[in-house]
């Protein structure tokens, strides 16, 4: 193998110099992006509470719709015993008038 070649003086200043500028660029611009990284994470987070509410309520009310449907199955059916239940009473109390009549 052949020797290794001197690099000049001139490109080792060059790529430490550019090395070094790289170096304090990306610390620059990690000072600049770590703010609008955190508003943004923090939307996020706030986004993701409001949808989880979001679907917290909606699970509730269509927990409620169910629960407002056996309500109303329940009320049918205690409208239904009351008016049969009034039917009764009527042809107990028409029987009573014919029979003491």
């Amino acid at each position: 193998m052949a020797p290794p070649v001197a690099v000049s003086p001139l490109i080792k200043t060059a790529r430490y110099s550019a090395l070094i500028a790289g170096i304090f660029y990306g610390k620059k611009r990690y000072e600049h992006l770590k703010p609008i990284a955190a508003e943004e994470k923090r939307i996020a987070e706030e986004e993701k509470k409001i949808r989880e509410e979001q679907e917290r309520i909606a699970k509730q009310l269509a927990e409620g719709k169910d629960w407002i449907s056996h309500a109303t199955i329940f009320k049918h059916h205690l409208q239904i015993k009351l008016y049969v239940a009034n039917l009764m009473y009527l042809i107990f109390a028409a029987s009573e008038d014919t029979i003491l009549k």
